[in-house]
């Protein structure tokens, strides 16, 4: 899953160190997806789809975007759901806390591969996607999130669920955090008859 340096890269050997010390990071994860019929580690996998989405949706993207979107669930599975109480309120503080652990543990590799404070913080702030509705790097990580889940894992989610009615609300809240380009690449995907449906009644609502 090797990732080509951009063009804005002054060290095309220090990004692919970093990138393959990420990847090494998500290969632990203990739960798989099946890519062309082979388990593979789901964050590892993941991340590489995210790359592959930013590389889509902007032409031409920064070192620091493409370093978040490998980095941007690095290691999730060390702090599972589980570890908070239920309810929405601590649903909530579990994601501002995993983006704070996502955005530490990418600095944490960064800083071991030589990088500068500067181009570490700008992948902090880009996988806290602080500033969503400004930021064009955090809109783009925002898009190709939203578009890998709805690819990969909708109707997981929605056997898990078990709630259309809930399913379409959430679709809701995320149609509205996409961009118009973001917006445009999820219409084109190619998903279930039933994902579709549901999709689509969100976005009519």
């Amino acid at each position: 899953m090797t990732l080509d340096a951009p063009r804005d890269c002054a060290d095309a050997e220090r990004f692919a160190r970093a990138i393959a010390a990420i990847d090494a990071a998500n290969a632990a994860d203990p739960a798989t997806i099946l890519v062309d019929g082979e388990p593979r580690p789901k964050e590892l996998t993941h991340a590489a789809l995210l790359c592959e989405w930013v590389a889509r949706l902007t032409p031409s993207p920064g070192e620091a975007l493409l370093l978040a979107a490998r980095a941007h669930h690095i290691r999730r599975w060390t702090v599972p759901r589980t570890s908070y109480p239920p309810g929405r309120e601590h649903y909530l503080r579990w994601r501002r806390d995993l983006r704070r652990f996502h955005a530490d543990e990418a600095a944490r590799i960064l800083r071991a591969e030589g990088y500068d404070e500067p181009l570490v913080d700008r992948v902090r702030q880009i996988v806290r996607k602080e500033a969503l509705f400004t930021d064009p790097d955090v809109r783009t990580l925002e898009d190709g999130l939203n578009l890998v889940f709805l690819l990969t894992q909708f109707d997981e989610f929605r056997e898990r669920l078990g709630d259309d009615e809930r399913l379409v609300a959430i679709v809701r809240r995320t149609w509205r955090k996409m961009s118009a380009r973001g917006r445009e690449a999820a219409l084109g995907l190619d998903l279930s008859e039933r994902a579709r449906a549901l999709v689509a009644r969100a976005i009519e609502e």
